[in-house]
């Protein structure tokens, strides 16, 4: 069944938003997920997700780049509707080899690094960029040595993935989503699966990136991180947005009481 086009975009702002849903609803079988989330996210902006667990964070994510598709609403990333067209008053799916095209310009680094086991750490930076964007190896091969020196592994680029600590497999899946260019990036929960003492070497890099005007929306629970880095922090409850503002108003000043206990929690 084909999602229903609940809302379309106002006129345009002074400066289109990187990303932008209205009206976007998902359900898994009986349990709806996500309930009507509208968000937008501006060009070289930090945008932090929080949720206890089962709140529709990563489902949200996966949203954007098509990993999950919408029961309702609507998905943009610069101005393009992610995995469907307009139809009408409806949104009809797009072909598979389209859908990867788009996914091909949206980073996106997941909980447990999903790196290609039999390639190397440089293979793996390789592999997208030249494989979906068509890009010459020669050219990409470059680039993905100065990414890995970004991120502090150049040293690794022979070596495979397992040979690597956790931390650093998961600065590779970071170079590896920066390789594609994208004009965003999606973080879930990208220190969740790491021993504590890695998690530093992962939050250094994504400051890093923040430091010089990357777009993310990131899934985390490091609230100290998402103080210092973000733009914007958006609380979601049973798949709402329930509260939204600056660091300073959720975590110092939260509204909602579902907030100000989930906040006791992990502060």
């Amino acid at each position: 069944m084909s999602p229903t086009l609940a809302t379309t975009p106002g006129p345009a702002a002074t400066a289109a938003p990187v990303v932008h849903l209205a009206g976007v609803h998902k359900r898994f079988g009986a349990l709806e997920v996500l309930r009507g989330i509208d968000l937008s996210v501006a060009a070289g902006t930090v945008t932090v997700v929080l949720g206890a667990s089962g709140s529709g964070k990563s489902t949200l994510l996966r949203t954007i780049n098509h990993l999950e598709k919408v029961d309702a609403g609507l998905v943009e990333v610069n101005g393009d509707l992610i995995g469907y067209r307009r139809a009408g008053r409806h949104l009809r799916e797009l072909h598979e080899r389209e859908v990867l095209r788009q996914r091909s310009r949206i980073g996106f680094v997941f909980q447990h690094f999903n790196l290609f086991p039999h390639l190397t750490v440089l293979e793996n930076v390789v592999e997208a960029p030249v494989s979906a964007q068509r890009r010459r190896r020669t050219e990409v091969e470059v680039e993905a040595r100065a990414l890995l020196e970004r991120v502090g592994l150049l040293d690794k680029a022979d070596e495979y993935p397992r040979r690597l600590s956790g931390g650093q497999q998961q600065r590779v899946a970071i170079a590896r989503a920066l390789a594609l260019r994208p004009s965003l990036v999606l973080f879930d929960e990208p220190t969740s699966a790491l021993d504590p003492e890695l998690v530093g070497e992962v939050l250094d890099v994504i400051r890093d990136l923040a430091a010089a005007g990357t777009t993310m929306v990131v899934v985390t629970h490091e609230i100290g991180f998402a103080r210092e880095v973000a733009d914007r922090v958006l609380f979601l409850h049973e798949g709402v947005v329930l509260e939204e503002g600056s660091p300073a108003e959720v975590f110092d000043h939260p509204r909602h009481d579902r907030t100000r206990a989930f906040l006791a929690k992990v502060l």
